[in-house]
């Protein structure tokens, strides 16, 4: 069992990565979001993930240093992932994105990095990229984003390093279990991005039933849900009580029948852009 928000799971190639996260998505630059990464840091966060496209790199930067600061913890004890956009997806491009991102975030190297989107025909090249990125020890661990089983087949034909994380959207709506199957299969870390379905399930009747149980939140139950998934989880919040709410999950654990009621809410509904159809 997941006991506290340090905790890990390990990665194919032996790394370990948080179960629990913040997510930067749709956060401006700003105090808000430099205060959010520094809040999550002193409340016992140790993963921050961001992506290029977000534009908040900078600002992310900022916020971990102040909150290693304010903390005083090490780089080390920190897990931080981006991801490199559409449109860098070519070998010497995703390899230049990669030194931007390290750039503005201030740091000697990431963690995670994974490609944002699946683009036909670019990321073989792209992960061509991130493979050596990684031979070279420049980063801790290399991934995708948004791949279908489909698109990680592809991938894997033609690579030398298996991906070591899918991070997904993934929510009760969106469940997804034939590719964390294939994921867990293939020792690939399945992640979660908009967990709680961007706010669109937090007035669900059944999943507050299952929280008044144990007197939690529904985010609070979609987040237990997540880990005792298997699934590492970063929801976004920019709001201190929040931040501490959503990672004050490890002193419940949801029954059997629980898990079932809460897998079987699932509709294949997304909020984001479909992996298979879009076009940017």
């Amino acid at each position: 069992m997941i006991k506290n928000l340090q905790d890990t799971t390990t990665l194919h190639n032996g790394v370990k990565m948080p179960w629990f996260g913040l997510g930067v998505f749709l956060v401006e630059e700003g105090p808000e979001l430099e205060n959010a990464v520094k809040t999550a840091i002193k409340n016992g966060y140790r993963s921050i993930d961001t992506a290029a496209i977000y534009g908040n790199e900078e600002g992310v930067g900022r916020g971990i240093r102040q909150g290693m600061e304010e903390s005083g913890i090490s780089r080390e004890e920190l897990f931080i992932t981006s991801k490199v956009w559409n449109a860098d997806l070519g070998y010497e491009s995703a390899i230049a994105a990669y030194e931007t991102s390290l750039s503005k975030l201030g740091l000697e190297y990431l963690d995670l990095y994974l490609i944002h989107w699946p683009v036909e025909g670019k990321f073989k090249e792209a992960w061509r990229a991130l493979e050596t990125l990684y031979k070279e020890g420049r980063v801790k661990a290399i991934g995708v984003s948004n791949f279908l089983k489909h698109q990680l087949e592809e991938l894997m034909k033609d690579a030398e390093i298996k991906p070591m994380v899918d991070q997904m959207e993934h929510h009760p709506r969106l469940t997804q279990k034939e590719l964390q199957a294939f994921c867990k299969e293939n020792g690939i870390q399945f992640e979660a991005w908009s967990p709680l379905m961007q706010g669109q399930l937090l007035d669900n009747t059944e999943l507050k039933e299952i929280g008044n149980k144990y007197g939690k939140s529904i985010a609070q139950v979609i987040l237990r849900w997540n880990l005792q998934s298997g699934v590492v989880t970063i929801p976004k919040s920019t709001k201190e009580h929040r931040i501490i709410e959503n990672a004050s999950i490890f002193d419940f654990e949801l029954t059997k029948e629980d898990m079932q009621q809460i897998d079987g809410l699932n509709q294949n509904l997304r909020v984001g852009p479909d992996p298979d159809n879009f076009d940017f």
